[in-house]
Formats: structure tokens, C-alpha cells, sequence
């Protein structure tokens, strides 16, 4: 067990977190919604019924869609962009060997990370679709209004609103590590140069 734990010890903590503070946003996203429903004069939902609402589902997999885009194109620009100094980056002055044996490996596999990360992307992006069109449509029919057709709501300055926000945020997380890892370091962590490379050194 404890040499389980010491191999796995990166992904099982950050699991742990992903699901305490998903588990803290469910119960706060839950008294936000009661709040807002009580202003409105009718009776908030229970805890198991707001797991399945649009505004739980909006506010997740808003989320999620920007982190699986943000990675994924990540992964793909890294393949052929390039930035000197930076820890993230191949150095544009190495040839990159090709690996042996590539006519074994098909065109899935040679992208099988990109293609994974696409794949996350499309599902968390229509999760999301489907519960801003869910909560969009509850909130309409609480003021009186006829609901959205998914095909509308795709349309509305509210999802791509919604949508932007979060993506903008990513490519700006993601920039500072490419630009802070040329000049700062963090000891014993595989995401910082040596302590001793220089600004110009390129590459973990």
C-alpha cells in the first residue's frame, strides 16, 4: 500500500482535491440557488435534486471545458511553437530525434493526448450546452417568457459569455507559467529549470 501510495502520490492528492472542492462548490452552488429561488417567491431545490439542475451542471462543466481546451491546444502548439528560456518548451535549437520504430505506431496513437484531450473537451462542452440551456429555460419560465430551443441558446451572447470567460483565464494561467519559468524556479519541482540554468536555457 505504501508503494502505491509513493508512486501515485501526485494524481491521488490532486484527486482528492478536484473532489473536495467540487464537493464544497455543489454545496455552495446549492445555497446560492435556494437564495435565489426563495427571492423569487418559490421553494428551493433539495440537495439531490440540485445535483441534477442546470445551474449545478452549467457551473461544472463551464469549467471543465475550459481546462480540456486550454490542455489540449497546449499539448498541440507545444508540438511545433516554441519559447526560448522557458522551462515548457522544446529548445528551438535541438532537433527533435524520431523515435524508433515510428511506422509501428498509427496516426491515433501518435495523437492519442491531443485527441483525449478533444474528446474531454466535447463532452464537458455539451454537458455545459445542456445545463445553461436547462437553467436559461428556468429562469424564463419563472419570469413568463417561452423557453429556448437548445439551437437559440447556442446562439445567445449568455453561453458564449459564459464560455469565454473561462477560456481567456486559461491561456492566461498557461502563458504565465511559459513566461515565469524562464527567470523564477521552484527546487524539486519538474515544472522549473535547475536552480543554476540561465534565463536563455531552454527546457525542463
Amino acid at each position: 500500500m505504501r508503494q502505491v501510495l509513493r508512486d501515485n502520490g501526485l494524481s491521488l492528492v490532486l484527486a482528492s482535491l478536484f473532489l473536495l472542492f467540487w464537493l464544497g462548490q455543489a454545496f455552495m452552488g446549492w445555497n446560492v440557488h435556494a437564495n435565489d429561488q426563495t427571492l423569487h417567491g418559490s421553494e428551493p431545490l433539495s440537495f439531490p435534486r440540485y445535483l441534477i439542475s442546470g445551474h449545478f451542471w452549467q457551473a461544472t462543466a463551464e469549467n471543465w471545458e475550459s481546462e480540456f481546451l486550454q490542455m489540449g491546444i497546449y499539448v498541440v502548439f507545444t508540438c511545433f511553437l516554441f519559447q526560448r528560456g522557458s522551462a515548457e518548451s522544446k529548445d528551438p535549437d535541438k532537433e527533435e530525434p524520431s523515435p524508433k520504430g515510428k511506422r509501428r505506431y498509427g496516426f491515433l496513437y501518435r495523437n492519442s493526448l491531443s485527441l483525449g484531450f478533444l474528446l474531454l473537451f466535447l463532452l464537458s462542452f455539451s454537458l455545459h450546452a445542456a445545463g445553461g440551456w436547462k437553467e436559461a429555460n428556468e429562469e424564463r419560465t419563472e419570469h413568463g417568457q417561452m423557453p429556448q430551443s437548445i439551437g437559440e441558446f447556442l446562439q445567445s451572447p449568455e453561453f458564449w459569455f459564459q464560455s469565454f470567460q473561462n477560456w481567456q483565464s486559461e491561456f492566461l494561467a498557461v502563458l504565465s507559467i511559459v513566461v515565469l519559468s524562464i527567470f523564477l524556479r521552484q527546487q524539486g519541482s519538474p515544472e522549473s529549470k535547475p536552480l543554476d540554468a540561465s534565463p536563455g536555457d531552454t527546457g525542463s
